[in-house]
């Protein structure tokens, strides 16, 4: 069966989200679910799905790894998403090729456990990167994702210092070809036991070490609100050295609707507040038997009308 029978046979059911540019402000506060949209061409990625305030959408690629990459693409076009995301080069170009992003790209590679917070690791991690973003650069690839590491008894203190050290080099680096490296922000209470940059004042204080615009923070909004809570107030305090979000329930990290706590209109207006541009990428982990139907309400959820 050919991708767009595939795709139309799975909404087959489901109601038509309107591709013209007007739909977002004509949507209702009820949310709809999402259908191939057999009036718009699968190729056309005119008219991007950005909110009226500046940020724009992605999705991160592995929430979604049990379907195809081209089939994801075509989703990601018709709901008007801007952004495929934590891709190796081979699926960036793959991406691109229809006329998307990958805001931010995957180390290779990925580890969250073994980072930069420990020297032991950093003569692999320098020569990964070092090869790695010269061809990022090429792709046109703006951000990079890197860890601190799993603390293993060090200390805050000393697992800043040791970042420092170890990605120094290679924030100088980025900074040559226009990249920026985004440290993401985990929770080491429920899903990454032991990790050091568990909260935010610490990636800030790494920032503040590292000194450079090409070092900044992925700040993950179901992490620290597992972590620390105070969402809107640390956006609002901390913003300048966010440089990528990523969203998901709490608790369970599913959906983002009202089965969850966080509030996440109220979320996207504090973020929109900051004068953010870049992407908002939605990284919950769908259990609705029409997955892109969770996407397509993620979306509208997260659209500021």
């Amino acid at each position: 069966m050919d991708r767009k029978k595939a795709i139309k046979g799975i909404f087959a059911s489901a109601l038509v989200i309107k591709a013209a540019k007007d739909t977002i402000s004509s949507l209702s506060d009820t949310p709809r679910a999402f259908t191939r949209n057999e009036q718009t061409s699968s190729s056309d990625t005119s008219g991007l799905r950005v909110s009226e305030q500046g940020y724009k959408h992605s999705v991160c690629r592995w929430t979604y790894s049990s379907v195809p990459l081209e089939e994801l693409c075509e989703v990601a076009i018709e709901l008007k998403i801007d952004s495929i995301e934590l891709l190796d080069p081979p699926d960036i170009k793959k991406v691109q090729q229809r006329g998307l992003h990958c805001a931010v790209a995957n180390s290779v590679p990925l580890s969250l456990t073994n980072g930069f917070n420990d020297p032991a690791y950093h003569a692999a991690l320098q020569k990964e990167y070092s090869e790695l973003i010269p061809v990022l650069a090429d792709l046109g690839i703006q951000n990079l994702i890197c860890f601190s590491g799993n603390r293993r008894g060090i200390g805050d203190e000393q697992g800043i210092e040791q970042c420092a050290i170890g990605l120094d080099p290679i924030v100088a680096l980025a900074q040559k070809y226009g990249i920026t490296l985004v440290m993401e922000l985990l929770n080491s209470k429920v899903d990454h036991k032991d990790y050091q940059c568990d909260h935010t004042v610490w990636g800030v204080s790494l920032c503040e070490k590292i000194g450079s615009d090409h070092f900044k923070l992925l700040y993950d909004i179901y992490h620290m609100q597992v972590m620390e809570g105070d969402i809107i107030a640390t956006i609002q305090k901390y913003h300048p050295y966010i440089a990528h979000y990523h969203t998901a329930g709490v608790p369970g990290r599913n959906e983002i609707d009202q089965s969850q706590e966080l509030n996440y209109p109220a979320i996207m207006q504090a973020i929109q507040g900051t004068g953010f541009t870049g992407h908002v990428a939605q990284e919950f982990i769908p259990t609705a038997e029409n997955k892109f139907d969770s996407l397509a309400r993620a979306i509208e959820l997260c659209t500021l009308k």
